[in-house]
């Protein structure tokens, strides 16, 4: 059975490190999801696995609209695991996307 469905592509960008980047990253770096399932880096560039599974949990609920008072819905700032790097993300919704279901698993 398939039907429309409404969800965001994501932006997942570096805003801060307090610490020490050791994985490489700076301010500015980002990945983007789209298209329900997509992970797309600029050319060239790289993310930190162990920064992405601290994002990972929380972007199938961020791609959906949720109640204005639901926590996913104003929380956006995510740290990576790494207490010596404390790289700080921000997930932004840059792009809402209408999909049909019939054509995702």
């Amino acid at each position: 059975m398939s039907g429309a469905f409404t969800l965001y592509d994501l932006r997942v960008r570096v805003v801060a490190i307090e610490g020490r980047s050791v994985c490489g990253l700076a301010v500015g770096d980002y990945f983007e999801l789209t298209e329900s399932s997509r992970l797309r880096l600029p050319d060239g560039k790289h993310f930190c696995i162990y920064a992405l599974s601290a994002v990972l949990p929380l972007l199938a609920a961020k791609q959906r609209q949720l109640e204005a008072n639901d926590w996913l819905e104003t929380d956006s700032l995510v740290a990576c695991p790494d207490p010596d790097e404390r790289v700080i993300m921000r997930i932004e919704r840059i792009a809402r996307r209408t999909m049909d279901s019939g054509d995702l698993t």
